[in-house]
C-alpha cells in the first residue's frame, strides 16, 4: 500500500492545478486566435460585398441583379471566364478549361470567339463531333465583317475535313 504524506498531497494538488491552469491558458489563446481569424474573414467579406455593390452601381444595375448589356451579353463575365479557361487550357487541364469556356459562352451566346474556345477544347478532349458543331456555329456567325474567330473556325473545319461530315 502506497502512503502519501500530507505535504506530498499538497504538492501533487498544486502540480495538477498548475497543469490545469496552463492548459486553460493555452486553450484560451486558441479561442482568441480563432475569434480573431473569424473577425478578419468577416471584414474581408464585407469589403468584397462593398466592392461588388460598387461595381454593380458603376454598371448601372441594382444589387442582386445580373449585369448584362444589350443582346444578352455580359462581357465582364465572358472576359473573366475566358481568361481562366485560357489558363487551364495552357496547363492542359482541358476539362476545367471547358467549364470556364462554357461559362463564357453562356455569358455571350452569340460570340464566335467563345464558340471557338469551346470547340478547341472539345477538339483537345478528343470529342470531334462537339468540336465540329461549335466550329460551325462560330463559322456561321454573320456580322458586318468576318471576325478572326469565324475565320479560325472555318480553317479548323477545313483541317478536320468537317465539311464532309453530317
Amino acid at each position: 500500500m502506497l502512503v502519501i504524506n500530507p505535504a506530498s498531497r499538497i504538492l501533487l494538488a498544486l502540480a495538477l492545478g498548475s497543469f490545469a491552469l496552463f492548459g486553460a491558458g493555452c486553450m484560451g489563446d486558441q479561442i482568441d486566435a480563432t475569434k480573431q481569424l473569424v473577425q478578419q474573414q468577416q471584414e474581408q467579406l464585407e469589403r468584397q460585398q462593398h466592392e461588388i455593390e460598387a461595381l454593380q452601381a458603376s454598371q448601372g444595375s441594382k444589387p442582386g441583379a445580373t449585369a448584362s448589356t444589350a443582346g444578352g451579353c455580359d462581357k465582364g463575365v465572358e472576359t473573366q471566364a475566358s481568361q481562366h479557361g485560357g489558363d487551364r487550357f495552357a496547363a492542359a487541364d482541358f476539362s476545367k478549361a471547358l467549364e470556364y469556356y462554357q461559362d463564357a459562352l453562356s455569358a455571350c451566346p452569340n460570340d464566335p470567339r467563345a464558340e471557338v474556345n469551346v470547340a478547341r477544347t472539345y477538339e483537345a478532349l478528343g470529342n470531334k463531333i462537339a468540336a465540329i458543331n461549335h466550329y460551325r456555329k462560330a463559322a456561321d456567325t454573320a456580322g458586318p465583317t468576318v471576325s478572326d474567330a469565324s475565320e479560325e473556325a472555318r480553317t479548323a473545319l477545313e483541317r478536320m475535313q468537317a465539311s464532309r461530315l453530317p
